[in-house]
């Protein structure tokens, strides 16, 4: 049995495993993500597979980001006929932020060909479509969290919740080889413990080999209570006190509904600054409709707040944004106001627009509140700089650049080891770190070994590993 690693290998976005079972011979790919914000890298990092999807016979998503999920259609455009597996709130969202990954890949490609027309170049084509996605839908199958399911023989499936996002889970497998049993357990990204909305992550099943998120393996979080404290200053500082803007990139799924949460408890507590507060992003709408139809997946804080509030996402004072214009006439408006956008990372969407036309006014403020690729627009924001790129253009930084790490939505090295805290580590034959920077990585696997987990392993891209049984 080997393991080949094709995406978030020494690096954060692209998530892909491949388990190759010699004897019977089978293939099973762990999710199916995009890689994001690798500037000139991500499209050929998003070309090449470093495998035959026609070969692969099981697919086994994690949870629905982008970064997790979003090459499923081209997977299938390139011949992958078998089913894919989520949990039942996956599934949900798996539709709907395809459908939108496939707008953004066609508006990115109409962008890059007309610049490719201004040099003489050929055209670039978009990685896939709606159409594509559509191709997606009917392979989904949906397995409940801690019932185990047998996919087919030597292939046994449970899901355990991880709390990261709605839906999101460890994939716990029980696999055959000439007769052996192997207890594999792939993290998925691993949520924190005591999170504002959803539950902690569940313990899991012993395994024989882990293979394990360590995007924030270097990091201790600051407490996630006093996040609400701090976007509370924020808005005053901007929008009572200098009468600006605060322009917040949030990513559409588990972010955006974390910020409305907070926003709503301060009004519950009468401390909302009444000013008008826009979710400017139809993906982050209709992601938050999905949320709130899965109370079930929420903590028992907020189990308890819904028993007198019944719609934790909304407050007075907040509005949704749809359509383009109305979008755009937000940039022309005066009036101070908190503006949620996507994407987390500024690196594409309504918010890049926003911060392009706001970034030069001192009154305003861009706020950060959570992981941002190295590369990615949101990363440079975050070192204040002088000037930044947008779009092609310079623009001076003269707002206000803010930034709230206690918002992550990923485990801190704490986090991490709790969720490990469960395992005999005289057990772990092998422990593969994914899913991080590599300078992070080292750091943690440091500390892994000395905790007492002694063969930890940081996977290169399309490395192939054995596990030697």
């Amino acid at each position: 049995m080997k393991i080949s690693f094709h995406g978030a290998a020494r690096t954060v976005t692209g998530s892909k495993h491949l388990i190759n079972i010699n004897n019977p011979q089978k293939k099973i790919l762990l999710d199916c993500g995009l890689f994001q914000g690798l500037g000139k890298a991500t499209l050929e990092l998003n070309s090449e597979w470093g495998f035959n999807p026609e070969e692969v016979d099981i697919v086994i998503i994690s949870h629905a980001h982008i970064d997790h999920i979003g090459l499923l259609p081209k997977l299938v455009k390139d011949g992958y006929k078998g089913k894919i597996y989520c949990t039942i709130a996956s599934r949900e969202l798996i539709h709907t932020l395809l459908k939108d990954s496939a707008y953004i890949q066609q508006a990115d490609v109409r962008h890059i060909n007309k610049i490719r027309d201004r040099q003489g170049r050929d055209h670039v084509e978009a990685l896939y479509d709606e159409s594509d996605v559509e191709q997606v839908i009917p392979l989904l199958r949906t397995i409940k969290y801690n019932e185990p399911f047998q996919i087919e023989d030597g292939v046994e499936l449970m899901y355990t919740d991880c709390g990261h996002i709605l839906g999101s889970a460890a994939v716990n497998l029980k696999l055959k080889e000439n007769g052996n049993e192997v207890r594999l357990t792939f993290s998925g990204d691993i949520g924190r413990y005591r999170d504002v909305l959803l539950r902690s992550p569940e313990k899991f099943p012993q395994a024989d080999y882990i293979i394990m998120e360590s995007t924030y393996g270097d990091k201790l979080h600051d407490l996630i209570a006093p996040a609400v404290d701090d976007l509370h200053q924020y808005i005053e500082d901007t929008c009572v006190k200098k009468k600006g803007k605060l322009i917040i990139p949030a990513f559409s799924l588990g972010r955006t509904q974390e910020l409305l949460y907070m926003l709503n408890r301060l009004e519950l507590e009468n401390r909302l600054p009444k000013v008008k507060y826009y979710v400017d992003s139809p993906l982050s709408t209709a992601i938050t409709n999905i949320i709130k139809n899965h109370p079930e997946c929420f903590n028992s804080n907020v189990q308890r707040l819904l028993q007198q509030d019944d719609d934790v996402f909304d407050f007075k004072g907040l509005e949704f944004i749809t359509d383009v214009k109305d979008s755009k006439a937000l940039n022309f408006t005066k009036d101070p106001c908190v503006i949620i956008s996507a994407s987390g990372m500024a690196e594409a969407g309504r918010v890049k627009h926003h911060i392009a036309n706001n970034i030069g006014e001192a009154r305003n403020t861009i706020l950060m509140v959570g992981y941002c690729e190295p590369n990615s627009l949101g990363a440079r924001l975050k070192k204040a700089p002088e000037s930044v790129g947008i779009f092609g253009i310079q623009h001076n930084v003269h707002a206000d650049i803010g930034v709230i790490d206690s918002m992550s939505a990923h485990a801190d090295y704490e986090d991490l080891s709790q969720w490990l805290s469960c395992q005999d580590e005289q057990q772990i034959k092998k422990l593969f770190l994914v899913h991080g920077e590599y300078e992070v990585q080292v750091k943690f696997r440091n500390r892994l070994i000395r905790k007492g987990f002694h063969d930890v392993e940081i996977p290169g891209l399309h490395q192939e590993i054995g596990l030697g049984i």
